[in-house]
Parts: structure tokens; sequence; C-alpha cells
């Protein structure tokens, strides 16, 4: 397991708030995500990847492998969050490549038990997938 999964993982067993890691299955692919306040980064894994560890801050973590093989697979990702208020923000997302796994990861700024509607594009070669999913963010 590389590290920056096994230090997520491991935030992410400690804080009560967080959400667990989801999946649905995208045409071929099989699409991880996860979105969770960026405090539960460690400072040096926040500064590694360009994150702000700020407490009103969320970090979107998508992964894309191949349903058969569970291979990682290289994207392109954009998409939109929008709040109960019809706020919409447009997501800007990072690749990060560690050995055989990608993620791509973007940050979004929230307040207190805002809750979001996510809209992301997911692109390579021929296939496009479109996934969504609600988060609700707390600040700790």
């Amino acid at each position: 397991m590389n590290r920056f999964l096994l230090i997520l993982l491991l935030g992410l067993s400690i804080s009560l708030s967080a959400q667990a890691e989801q999946k649905q299955q995208l045409g071929s692919w099989d699409v991880h995500y996860i979105a969770f306040p960026a405090p539960l980064l460690t400072a040096e894994v926040a500064q590694q990847y360009r994150l702000q560890r700020s407490k009103y801050n969320g970090i979107i973590n998508i992964s894309v492998l191949d349903s058969s093989t569970q291979q990682a697979q290289k994207v392109a990702i954009s998409g939109i969050a929008k709040d109960l208020q019809g706020r919409q923000r447009t997501l800007e997302f990072s690749e990060v490549i560690e050995g055989d796994a990608v993620y791509y990861l973007a940050q979004l700024p929230f307040r207190h038990e805002q809750r979001f509607s996510f809209t992301l594009n997911i692109s390579s070669g021929n296939q496009s997938q479109q996934l969504k999913f609600d988060q609700t963010f707390y600040v700790d």
C-alpha cells in the first residue's frame, strides 16, 4: 500500500466525522471517491501535494481502476460542486502518481455543515463517464 493511501486511511479511521471511501462502477471502471476535511492530512502530505490544511478546506480524492484488471487508469477529470443555495464551484484536479497508483486531488472551501452535490466528468480515450455524489463537510 502506498504511503499517501496509508496516511489517508489512518487519518480517516481516527476521525468520526469523515465519510468512508465509496466506489461506483461506471462502464469498465471502478471509480473510488472520498471527500474529507483537509486537516486529516499530515502537514508532510499536505506540503508534498500542495494542499492547504485549513479546517475550512475539503479534499476530494478520486481514483479510477480498470474493473477487470484493477489497474490504475490515467484519466481527465473535470467537475463542479454545488451547494444547497445553488452556488457552484469548479473543481481543479491535480494528478498524483505514486508507483502504480494514480490519484486525482482537488480542494474545496466550505463552511460548517455545508452540503455539496458533486458532478464529475471522467474521460479517457473513447470512454466518458459521469460520477455524482453528495457530501456534507463539518468543521472540527
